[in-house]
């Protein structure tokens, strides 16, 4: 067991949040998407979290006996944490709200979805924790989602001054000679998907990458880890696969810019790519700082 503010303390110390301000991302899609259902989600959440949209996000018994792990409150996530907790456990997540990225096989989705009035009611019944953290975990160079990825791929990050590298979003490695086949053969197994999303070219020769977890469906950084000799880049998403006029747009960015690029441009799941980090760096983090449980929560479908 252990003390829920030594956790929060812990990882608001670690993670830095407060340096980050407010989160770009979630303090503009956390309001559009309560607001229309006449949620008052400021009195719901955690003062703090409401001001940084990072952090203790719901706030329950004072111990704490697991902690349980996962990407995206997807109901079936949540379902799962709310039947196998015990009053006081916390759910640690890297987004508080789905998002519902698409298929590259199958559907497109809805973009950013609200978790359920009805669960965070069942939670606050329970007692139940949840903290999150988005861009503070994107960044951090030791726990860091890229990180995650680059250890797995027992990849050499690159800190050379020499890189034309313009955002902390994308990590540039270099990796065992390989070619496209094999590193998609590779991925495939690392983060148990069944396939990939791909374009671009299926090179021989591949030795330097780029990895961004999650969204990595810009083309400016495309350009920037081409123009710095990159032959695969891999992330969660190469294609926005959202149903609406954005992501129809996003969509025909990047089928432009890979029609002649010189890479391999490989996703692997916006979800998939987060929860590597849940699974590895965030989970020894717990087990080694906390005398608790961790229970891992994966995605139902990494490909939603």
């Amino acid at each position: 067991m252990a003390e829920l503010k030594e956790i929060v303390s812990t990882l608001d110390a670690e993670l830095d949040i407060k340096s980050f301000g407010k989160d770009s991302s979630f303090s503009r899609f956390i309001p559009r998407v309560y607001e229309p259902l006449k949620f008052d989600w400021q009195t719901a959440f955690e003062k703090d979290f409401v001001e940084l949209f990072n952090g203790l996000m719901l706030k329950g018994n004072s111990t704490v006996g697991k902690v349980f792990l996962a990407v995206f409150p997807t109901d079936k996530v949540l379902e799962r944490f709310i039947e196998e907790s015990n009053s006081g456990d916390l759910l640690f997540m890297h987004h508080p709200l789905l998002m519902e990225c698409g298929d590259p096989k199958g559907k497109w989705g809805q973009g950013f979805v609200p978790i359920k009035e009805k669960y965070i009611k069942q939670m606050k019944e329970k007692n139940l924790s949840v903290y999150t953290c988005h861009i503070p975990l994107d960044c951090h160079k030791q726990l860091g989602t890229n990180i995650a990825m680059a250890k797995k791929l027992n990849a050499q990050i690159l800190v050379d001054d020499t890189l034309n590298a313009k955002n902390e979003y994308v990590l540039y490695c270099n990796i065992e000679k390989t070619n496209t086949a094999n590193l998609i053969s590779v991925l495939e197994n690392i983060f148990e998907i069944p396939y990939v999303d791909f374009e671009g070219k299926k090179l021989e020769d591949i030795q330097r990458i780029a990895i961004v977890a999650g969204c990595g469906d810009v083309v400016d950084w495309m350009k920037e880890a081409e123009e710095n000799g990159v032959q695969a880049y891999i992330t969660g998403e190469i294609h926005c696969h959202i149903d609406n006029d954005y992501g129809k747009q996003k969509y025909n960015q990047i089928m432009e810019y890979a029609s002649n690029t010189s890479m391999s441009l490989i996703g692997v799941s916006h979800s998939a790519s987060e929860y590597l980090v849940h699974k590895t760096l965030m989970k020894d983090l717990f087990e080694k700082n906390f005398n608790v449980e961790t229970v891992l929560i994966p995605q139902e479908k990494w490909w939603l």
